[in-house]
């Protein structure tokens, strides 16, 4: 089987011209990008859309050359606009960078991310056409170490991350969310933009919001977005623990929005850890029958490995060799963050606050 095949396309439709485009605004929030921050705003920048554009760049206290590289980013290209986002959560910077935006389409991009050809051209006729208030496409994982190869084909599985739309791809139409998105800006400014309080799936959030305000959120196929997978284990493991505890908090305040695929991991991480518990409890003294606990994580084991090696053909023998290792990370960290939840934030700047924030 060719890997190529399983995975979803990268061009964008073409889309004739001979009209007035309206104005763009691109926002990117940016943290720790050392390695893809150039590649993302080349992908921006080298967009054949017929209308203005800009870029807002909101830099995050990075680490690494980060802001060194956007600084010199901006220098070469008048589009590319530098904020400040203090905090260094990415909400926070969504809001600081479309605050100073200036028009009145808004498109999403991320500082690892790099937009298909012809991506916002296409986005902007398809959210004319449709009149949704939000629309997006496939997040295409592309990996380059055997490792990030491995992760970019869980991404897409449905043993991965349950087969979602905007992983695996499926006809236009709309959606309960979408990939970034590119936003009509008076429904952002109505909504009050990114709830800051959600440091991950604070686009899930939104979009929940969009549709709930009566607006719809559009998927098509048409768009896509290459993302760089997390570069080892325990990144990996970091990432969609985190994931999880934010996804137990939209379910949290939005208790109508929790669903079999979200409910999935950590229904199996919770047997997983209880029929170990079991085992190692029988193992050490307890009544014996109490061993029959171990066919959970033996059971669970076999289900991922099979599920691995399976859904890693095509792949290079080492991606392979790590997909089941990786499938399991996904499962178990999100399970584990989605029982766990967050704590309470202070200082949050909500919607509402957004609404009066100076333009």
């Amino acid at each position: 089987m060719n890997a190529a095949a399983d995975q979803p396309e990268t061009h964008c439709a073409d889309v004739p011209g001979g009209r007035v485009w309206p104005a763009v605004s691109i926002i990117m929030p940016v943290l720790d990008e050392e390695r893809h921050l150039a590649e993302a705003v080349a992908g921006v920048m080298a967009q054949d859309y017929p209308g203005e554009t800009e870029l807002v760049l909101a830099l995050g206290p990075s680490r690494d050359r980060t802001n060194e590289i956007a600084r010199g980013l901006a220098a070469e290209d008048p589009r590319v606009r530098l904020v400040d986002n203090p905090a260094g959560r990415t909400p926070a910077g969504l809001n600081a960078a479309l605050a100073a935006a200036r028009h009145n389409i808004i498109v999403r991009v991320d500082g690892h991310g790099v937009l298909c050809e012809g991506y916002i051209r296409t986005a902007v006729q398809v959210l004319e056409q449709t009149g949704a208030a939000n629309v997006g496409g496939i997040m295409h994982a592309e990996g380059q170490t055997d490792f990030e190869q491995a992760v970019a084909r869980a991404y897409t599985s449905r043993f991965g991350l349950g087969g979602g739309r905007f992983h695996i791809g499926g006809e236009a139409g709309p959606a309960d969310t979408v990939y970034l998105g590119v936003f009509r800006r008076e429904v952002l400014d109505k909504l009050g933009g990114f709830d800051e309080h959600f440091q991950r799936a604070q686009d899930w959030e939104l979009n929940h919001r969009i549709r709930a305000a009566g607006e719809t959120v559009w998927f098509t196929p048409e768009l896509s977005v290459r993302y760089r997978p997390r570069p080892d284990l325990r990144s990996l493991a970091r990432q969609f623990l985190k994931t999880g505890q934010w996804r137990r908090e939209v379910v949290r305040r939005y208790p109508e929005t929790a669903s079999p695929r979200y409910l999935a991991a950590p229904v199996v991480t919770a047997g997983v850890a209880g029929g170990t518990l079991a085992g190692l409890a029988a193992a050490v003294g307890a009544p014996g029958w109490l061993a029959i606990g171990w066919l959970a994580p033996a059971g669970y084991a076999a289900g991922v490995l099979v599920a691995g090696l399976s859904g890693g053909r095509g792949l290079p023998p080492r991606a392979r060799a790590w997909l089941p290792g990786v499938l399991a990370t996904m499962h178990l960290t999100w399970g584990t963050g989605f029982i766990i939840g967050v704590r309470p934030r202070q200082g949050a700047r909500s919607p509402e606050a957004l609404e009066h924030a100076p333009r």
